[in-house]
């Protein structure tokens, strides 16, 4: 029976490298893969999937509005869903790829955040955690060396961002993988010194 997998890694975990690796091994052995990304994440092109490391391929572009039965079925053929950014899909959109997951009997696997910069999760990624029958961490380190689980948003000169829009699109400029400890303290001590620095100012 198929499944629903979702795999999931802080900023840097490499989720695209290995969402572009498991097409690769699907049609290595034949298979046709149906990859797909969100409209929202335009970063390296509206229908291009890039990875840190240069592996890219160009993907089917899901809007909001797109009913992912409907699009499935239109296609000739489809073996497996690979969805790449996956928490930027609707709940609604989680729920069609449950569906042909289970009607259709079509292995699905979404890669993408689990949260977002103060630590909240993103719709999909809430909604995935709800639906999956296999859920997996691909895991990175912090700076200390403790396992990276915080997705922290860093300012144009270089302080962390606590408040703002859930989705902003960036890459290494923008954004850390902290484990929640270093993240916790270095906000603290962000603050602690523009205290300071208003003091001096008076």
């Amino acid at each position: 029976m198929a499944k629903l997998y979702f795999k999931y890694g802080a900023m840097g975990s490499s989720k695209t490298a290995n969402a572009l690796i498991t097409k690769f091994n699907y049609e290595e052995r034949g298979m046709t893969v149906w990859l797909i990304k969100p409209a929202t994440d335009s970063r390296d092109g509206i229908s291009v999937i890039r990875s840190r490391i240069g592996l890219e391929a160009e993907a089917d572009v899901i809007s909001k509005t797109d009913n992912l039965v409907d699009r499935f079925s239109a296609r000739l053929r489809t073996d497996v869903i690979i969805a790449d950014e996956c928490q930027f899909f609707t709940p609604a959109q989680i729920d069609q790829l449950r569906r042909l997951v289970d009607e259709r009997n079509i292995p699905v696997l979404c890669f993408g955040l689990r949260t977002d910069f103060q630590t909240k999760l993103f719709p999909g990624s809430s909604r995935l955690f709800e639906l999956a029958d296999s859920i997996t961490e691909i895991k990175t380190i912090c700076d200390c060396g403790s396992k990276a689980t915080v997705n922290a948003r860093i300012s144009p000169d270089g302080k962390v961002i606590t408040e703002g829009e859930q989705v902003f699109l960036g890459g290494n400029d923008s954004y850390i993988a902290m484990c929640h400890s270093c993240w916790r303290k270095r906000i603290a001590r962000e603050r602690a010194q523009r205290a300071q620095l208003s003091l001096s100012e008076i």
